[in-house]
Order: structure tokens, then C-alpha cells, then sequence
């Protein structure tokens, strides 16, 4: 999910897809843990993809966009 579609948005939204995203991570990790994952890439995808969605919310709070 690109920047310019995160920030299309509502808030609430937001929450949930990071909520979503950090579900999805947990489960990554024990698969990663457990020798199950094959590509570890996704790993970092997931982290990129909550990162970019906390920071559009954090832009919103300060009144930077």
C-alpha cells in the first residue's frame, strides 16, 4: 500500500489496517521462529507497511499534511 492511498484514508481506518499489520507480524515471526516461512522478506514488507501507516496518522496529529 503506497503513501498517497494511506492517506486517503480515515482515521479510523488507519488503526485498523495497523492493527491488522501487526497481527500479520506476530504470525511472521512464529512462522520465522518455527522454520515455516520461506521468504523472510515479508517480514520487513509488513514492518515498512506499519511504519508508513503510523506515520501518515502521526502527520495528522501535528498538522503536517
Amino acid at each position: 500500500m503506497k503513501t498517497e492511498e494511506i492517506r486517503m484514508l480515515s482515521d479510523p481506518e488507519i488503526k485498523k489496517k495497523i492493527d491488522d499489520a501487526d497481527r500479520e507480524l506476530v504470525d511472521l515471526s512464529v512462522r520465522v521462529a518455527s522454520r515455516q516461512l520461506v521468504n523472510h522478506r515479508e517480514l520487513i514488507k509488513v514492518k515498512k507497511r506499519i511504519a508508513r501507516l503510523k506515520t501518515v496518522l502521526r502527520e495528522r496529529e501535528l498538522g503536517i499534511r
